[in-house]
C-alpha cells in the first residue's frame, strides 16, 4: 500500500502531533528540522561549551518524542519546547558546576571564533572582540538571568512566551529581564575597562 503525500511545509504543529500521535512518527522530523537551529542557538548562549549546546540541543528532542504523549496542545509547541530546552541547559550547568569541582578547565585560554562579513582585519578583529566580551559578560549572569534576556533579546520571545517557558509569572520574567540587562551592562562595562 501507498504512503499518502503530504505537504508537510503547510500542516501546522498541532496537526503534526496529532499525527504523531496517531502513528505516523517519520513526522517527527518536520518539527526536528523547523525548531532545530532556534533550539541550538538557545542551548549555544545558555551553556558555554558548544559540544554541549548540541548535546543540549540533540536531548531536548529526544525529550521532546519521548514526551509527546504527555503535550498537551493547549500551550504552543514551540513553548513546550523551549521549556524542554532550557530545562536541559539547566541540567547540563548543574552536572557541569557538580564536574568543575573534581577537574580544572582554563577556559580563560579557550578561543572562540565568530565569523564575520567585515571586509577589512581590523572590522573583524572588533566584531570578534565584541562578540567575545558579550559572550563572557553573558556568561558571568546567573543561569536564570541568562535565561530570560537569551530568550527576550536574541530569540524574540515575548513576556508572556517566557513566563510559560519557565513557569513563572510575567511580573516576574519582566524583574528577571531589568535585573539581566543591568547586569549584563555592568558586566560589560567591566570588560572594556579591563581592556
Amino acid at each position: 500500500m501507498a504512503v499518502p503525500h503530504f505537504d508537510n511545509a503547510n500542516m501546522d504543529d498541532k496537526h503534526i502531533i496529532a499525527r504523531i500521535k496517531d502513528g505516523d512518527t517519520h513526522l517527527f522530523e518536520v518539527l526536528l528540522n523547523k525548531y532545530k537551529d532556534s533550539i541550538y542557538s538557545l542551548c549555544r548562549y545558555m551553556l558555554e561549551n558548544p559540544q554541549d549546546a548540541e548535546d543540549a540541543a540533540q536531548d531536548t528532542f529526544i525529550k521532546a518524542y519521548q514526551g509527546l504523549k504527555s503535550y498537551s496542545s493547549t500551550a504552543s509547541f514551540y513553548t513546550w519546547l523551549y521549556r524542554i530546552a532550557v530545562n536541559t541547559c539547566l541540567d547540563y550547568k548543574r552536572k557541569s558546576s557538580f564536574l568543575s569541582l573534581f577537574f580544572f578547565t582554563d577556559k580563560e585560554n579557550q578561543i572562540e571564533y565568530f565569523p564575520s562579513q567585515a571586509p577589512s582585519p581590523e572590522s573583524a578583529y572588533a566584531t570578534s572582540h565584541s562578540m567575545h566580551a558579550l559572550k563572557k559578560a553573558l556568561n558571568n549572569l546567573s543561569t536564570k538571568l541568562r535565561a530570560v534576556i537569551v530568550l527576550n533579546e536574541l530569540e524574540g520571545l515575548s513576556y508572556e512566551e517566557i513566563a510559560e517557558i519557565l513557569d513563572v509569572s510575567v511580573g516576574t520574567v519582566k524583574s528577571r529581564i531589568s535585573r539581566a540587562r543591568e547586569e549584563l551592562r555592568k558586566n560589560m562595562q567591566k570588560i572594556t575597562e579591563q581592556k
